[in-house]
């Protein structure tokens, strides 16, 4: 049945079947809504809002942005813009992991995209016109646009659009110990045979034909803020570079400071991605804004053939947007707020397994930095979980809301594994205490709704 106020409104809002409430402004970690009631926001959203509400420095470069600068520059003209090369400075100086270029663009989606073409001309510029296949992982989620899905393992949100998706992508096991790991398998033991399937698959389409491999680095919204074990992505570098696919990290949701470091892959041991994607925290979602980051040998081919990139959005590139992404960016530098979240996450960490890892239906936390989520079970040793019809996890989501605290839920059924769990991924700039409430209403929505099915 569709709500009354969604069914009279303008905007076609996400879901009918209930009135959405309005936020009427924002401050510090937390948000209003037009009943004067106080939020705070756990998750910042989808894991975007990681400076918080309000952050006048930023309101102020965009202000002085649209007052001393050009508001839009058209990326497919011949001009360019200094906010937007400042930006891709700040991130790239150092050439992390050999990555030396930039494109900026809105979404996520769009970055995921962006990130294949690039991958499929790099092959035509090196004159292997039929590396075109793509290899990603089950119950992996890069987007929503046609694209971005067509390397998405997410099955609910494919489901409509089957007819449009892609011949050329197959699907590998993402590295989910806590449910994929067999009786007496150790971490070393299930990266090998993560690693086998991997190469197996690469060989049953043919290497020559193999783009690149498109993953999480920690997996999001998802399976739930799941890290690979120990091991696995030295594995899947080392297979990437035997056989010459380009690996491609999706560091929409993980990236940008979240896990502790400013890109995730540097906890993992490795050289870094050959394309990169970013996104949510590089604006703190105070713009609409993504980007793909790319290897210096991905820009030498490019140069070397056709001398450009086939590719190109209206809006990308928006002077503005990157502006106020460089404020964000110089707030988390000048604020060393990647050791806060090292520190925090760790306080995180602690409270969660403390608090909450001991209730009867929660199965497993996991997750870095402050990228944290539970999962639910209706039974610890079996781990059997809720059935699709529960919707244990968004209960305890609607739950904690009403006490004063917005954490994310399952976003649909994914895949093989059917998952419940919640995200909790507070703002960089959370403090101890803030941390301490968030955990304990958590806990007090977790032990209700477990009231039912306990």
């Amino acid at each position: 049945m569709t709500d009354p106020f969604v069914a009279n409104s303008h905007i076609l809002h996400r879901t009918f079947a209930a009135r959405p409430s309005k936020v009427t402004k924002g401050n510090g970690i937390s948000f209003t809504l037009e009943d004067g009631k106080q939020i705070i926001d756990a998750s910042c959203g989808p894991s975007v809002s990681c400076l918080g509400h309000s952050q006048p420095e930023i309101f102020d470069a965009i202000t002085n942005h649209l007052q001393n600068d050009i508001a839009y520059v058209y990326s497919g003209s011949p001009y360019t813009n200094q906010a937007t090369e400042d930006l891709a400075t700040l991130l790239l100086s150092s050439k992390p992991g050999g990555l030396s270029k930039a494109i900026f663009v809105n979404s996520g989606s769009e970055a995921t995209d962006a990130a294949l073409k690039l991958a499929v001309q790099y092959w035509h510029e090196r004159g292997q016109p039929q590396r075109t296949h793509f290899i990603a992982r089950k119950q992996s989620y890069h987007g929503n646009t046609i694209g971005a899905l067509c390397v998405s393992g997410h099955e609910s949100r494919r489901a409509f659009y089957k007819d449009f998706m892609s011949n050329n992508v197959s699907f590998v096991d993402p590295c989910y110990a806590y449910r994929m790991q067999e009786n007496g398998e150790d971490d070393a033991a299930l990266v090998k045979r993560l690693a086998n399937q991997f190469e197996e698959e690469i060989l049953r389409v043919g290497p020559d034909r193999v783009a690149g491999f498109v993953a999480e680095t920690v997996s999001g919204t998802t399976l739930g803020c799941v890290p690979a074990v120990a091991g696995y992505w030295k594995a899947i570098r080392e297979i990437c570079d035997r056989y010459g696919v380009l690996l491609i990290l999706d560091e929409i949701i993980c990236g940008m400071g979240k896990t502790g470091t400013m890109h995730a892959w540097e906890q993992e041991g490795i050289r870094g991605p050959d394309i990169q994607t970013i996104g949510k925290a590089l604006g703190a979602g105070f713009v609409p804004l993504s980007g793909v980051l790319l290897h210096e040998k991905i820009f030498k081919a490019l140069s070397a053939g056709s001398g450009g990139l086939a590719h190109g959005h209206t809006f990308q590139a928006h002077p503005l947007a990157c502006a106020a992404a460089i404020a964000a960016q110089n707030i988390i530098q000048r604020d060393n707020l990647l050791q806060r979240v090292v520190d925090l996450g760790q306080k995180l960490e602690t409270l969660l397994r403390k608090e909450i890892g001991p209730l009867p239906l929660v199965g497993d936390i996991r997750g870095r930095g402050l990228f944290w989520a539970v999962e639910f079970v209706l039974d610890k040793h079996t781990k059997k979980p809720f059935s699709l019809g529960d919707d244990f996890s968004n209960k305890v989501v609607a739950n904690a809301l009403k006490r004063g605290v917005n954490i994310l839920g399952n976003l649909g059924h994914t895949g093989t594994y059917q998952i419940d769990h919640v995200l909790v991924c507070p703002p960089y700039i959370s403090t101890e205490k803030e941390i301490e409430k968030i955990v304990a209403l958590v806990k007090d929505a977790i032990v209700e709704i477990s009231g039912a099915f306990a």
